[in-house]
C-alpha cells in the first residue's frame, strides 16, 4: 500500500523528507517483529517507549517511522500528535476497515463479560451464523482458537484479527471490552453495532483514579457508538437498568437503548425467578414477547447475564425462540461457577470471582441451596488494587461458615503482605494458608455431606504467578486430584 493511501485518515502530520511514494508492506508497533518495508509506530506505553527502539526497527527493515516525538535521524519519519490514534487509523486503513463488514458486539462491565460473550456466541451459532469471540480466556475465530495477552488486544492486533475474521467468513464478532482498553484507546477504529453494559463494582482502582474515572472509561464504549443514525446499520446500547450508574451510561450514548433488570421497570425483565442447585428458571419478558427459561446456569447473576445476552441478540435480529433454546442448552463457561464432580457427597465449585461484588454474588447463590456449611478458599492478586483486599475478606467472612485465605497470583508482591492486607482488620474464625493447594485440600478435607466449597479468584486460569514466574496450577485439576484421594480415604 502506498503511504499516501495509508495516511488518508490522518489530516495533519509532518515529514522530514518526501515520503508519499514509499510502499508500505505492513504495520508494526514492536521493533523486534518489524518486517521488511513495514511502518513502525512508536507507542508510549506504561513500561516502555517505542521511540527508544527506532534504530532496532530500522535494522529489522522498517521503511518508515511514525512518531510523536521529534527524531533527529536521517530516515523517513512521519510526526503526528498522537501515535496511539494514528496506529488505530492506519491499522484500520491498511486492513480495509474490517469491522464495517462484521456485526460487532462489545461487552463491558466489571463482572459477567466472559459469560455474556459465550452466551451470545452460542445464540448466533445456533442461528447458523459464523462467529468470532475475543475475551479473557482466548480468541476464537470460526472455530479456531488463539491465545490472548490482554482482555482486549491493542488496536493493531484487533484490526489484524478482524481482517482474519473477514477472510474466514465471520459475520458476527463478540468482544469483551475492558476499561483499560477503552482508556488506552485500544478499540479506536472498531465500528461497534451493539454495546452491552453489565455492572460496575470496585475493581482496577490500582489503574483508575476513582470509581468515577472507572465509570468514565466504561462509558466510552457507548459514546463511541456514534452520534449519527443510519437505518442500513442501526446501533444499540444494552444497559443494566438496575445498576446505580445506568442513567449516566444511557446519557452517554445518542443511540437507542434497551434496558434490562429485575428490581426496576425495564424493557427486558425476569419474573417468577426460581434458583436451585441444578440451575435457574424464570419468565423472560421482552419487547418481542415472553418465554419461560429453564437453564442449567445457577444464580441470580446468571439471570442478569442471560437478560443482557437476550437484549443484544434481539436487537441483532435473533428470534426469541432461538434465544430460549440456546439458554436451555448452554454449556456455560469454564471457571465460571464450574462444578468439580468426583462422586463426592458435597459440592465443589470453581469460580473466577475476584471482586467483592462477584464473590458476594457467588456466595449468595450457594447459600440459596446449600444444605450444610459453606467453605470458601480465596485470595487477592498482587500488583493490583489493594483497596479491595479487606473488602474481599469481609464478604468471605459474611457469607461463608469457614474462610480460608490463600495466595491467588501474588505476581511480584510478597504473599504474606497481601494476606495481611486482607485479614489485619478481621475478628473471628478464619484460616490463613499461603499455599493454595494446601488451602484447597483443607477446605475439601473438612467438608461433609451437604456442604459446599467455593474455590474463588482464578477460575479458568491454568497457572499461578509467583515472583513474576508462572507455574502450572489449575484449580479444577487440583480439586479433582484432592477429591480422588479424599474419596479413597473415606471408603
Amino acid at each position: 500500500m502506498k503511504l499516501n493511501k495509508l495516511l488518508e485518515l490522518i489530516p495533519f502530520y509532518k515529514t522530514n523528507q518526501h515520503v508519499d511514494d514509499i510502499e508500505i508492506t505492513g504495520v508494526s508497533m514492536d521493533s523486534r517483529s518489524v518486517g521488511l518495508g513495514e511502518a513502525f509506530v512508536c507507542i508510549i506505553g506504561s513500561e516502555s517507549d517505542g521511540h527508544d527502539f527506532v534504530n532496532s526497527a530500522i535494522d529489522q527493515g522498517a521503511a518508515l517511522i511514525i512518531a510523536e516525538k521529534e527524531l533527529a535521524i536521517d530516515f523517513p519519519v512521519i510526526t503526528v500528535n498522537d501515535t496511539t490514534k494514528a496506529l488505530a487509523m492506519i491499522s484500520s486503513t491498511f486492513y480495509n476497515y474490517p469491522t464495517e463488514k462484521i456485526h460487532t458486539i462489545g461487552v463491558t462491565g466489571t463482572n459477567g463479560k466472559t459469560t455474556i460473550t459465550y452466551l451470545l456466541d452460542e445464540i448466533f451459532t445456533l442461528e447458523q451464523h459464523i462467529t468470532a469471540t475475543i475475551g479473557t480466556i482466548q480468541m476464537n475465530i470460526a472455530g479456531r482458537s488463539y491465545p490472548v495477552k490482554n482482555t482486549t488486544p491493542d488496536a493493531l492486533s484487533l484490526q489484524q484479527s478482524f481482517q482474519q475474521m473477514v477472510e474466514y467468513g465471520v459475520d458476527t464478532a463478540i468482544m469483551e471490552v475492558s476499561s483499560h482498553a477503552l482508556d488506552q484507546g485500544r478499540v479506536y477504529g472498531c465500528d461497534f453495532d451493539v454495546a452491552v453494559f453489565t455492572n460496575l463494582t470496585q475493581d482496577h482502582l490500582d489503574y483508575h483514579e476513582s470509581m468515577g474515572d472507572y465509570l468514565r472509561a466504561k462509558s466510552l464504549l457507548f459514546a463511541q457508538l456514534g452520534n449519527g443514525y443510519n437505518l442500513k446499520r442501526e446501533k444499540f446500547a444494552i444497559i443494566n437498568g438496575d445498576s446505580p450508574v445506568a442513567g449516566k451510561l444511557i446519557r452517554a450514548t445518542s443511540q437507542p437503548v434497551l434496558t434490562y433488570g429485575i428490581n426496576k421497570p425495564a424493557d427486558i425483565m425476569a419474573r417468577e425467578i426460581r434458583l436451585h442447585e441444578k440451575g435457574s428458571s424464570f419468565v423472560l419478558s421482552t419487547p418481542k414477547g415472553e418465554v419461560t427459561i429453564e437453564s442449567p446456569l445457577m444464580g441470580l447473576f446468571s439471570v442478569y447475564n442471560m437478560m443482557a445476552s437476550a437484549g443484544a441478540a434481539l436487537v441483532s435480529g435473533i428470534d426469541l425462540s432461538v434465544i430460549q433454546k440456546s439458554f436451555e442448552h448452554t454449556k456455560g463457561v469454564r471457571g465460571r461457577f464450574e462444578p468439580v464432580l468426583e462422586g463426592q457427597p458435597f459440592g465443589v465449585v470453581v469460580d473466577y470471582a475476584h471482586t467483592p461484588d462477584s464473590l458476594e454474588n457467588v456466595l449468595k447463590t450457594m447459600s440459596e441451596f446449600c444444605k450444610g456449611e459453606i467453605r470458601v478458599v480465596v485470595g487477592c492478586g498482587g500488583d493490583r488494587d489493594r483497596k479491595k483486599r479487606p473488602l474481599m475478606a469481609d464478604v468471605a467472612m459474611k457469607y461463608a461458615d469457614q474462610s480460608i485465605f490463600t495466595s491467588d497470583n501474588p505476581r511480584t508482591e510478597d504473599p504474606t503482605v497481601i494476606l495481611n492486607d486482607m485479614t489485619a482488620h478481621l475478628n473471628g474464625n478464619f484460616v490463613i494458608e499461603e499455599d493454595r493447594k494446601s488451602a484447597i485440600d483443607l477446605a475439601i478435607s473438612n467438608s461433609e455431606e451437604g456442604d459446599m466449597v467455593l474455590i474463588a479468584g482464578k477460575g479458568h486460569e491454568t497457572y499461578q504467578e509467583i515472583n513474576g514466574v508462572r507455574y502450572e496450577f489449575d484449580d479444577c485439576e487440583v480439586a479433582r486430584n484432592i477429591l480422588s484421594k479424599v474419596k479413597g480415604s473415606r471408603t
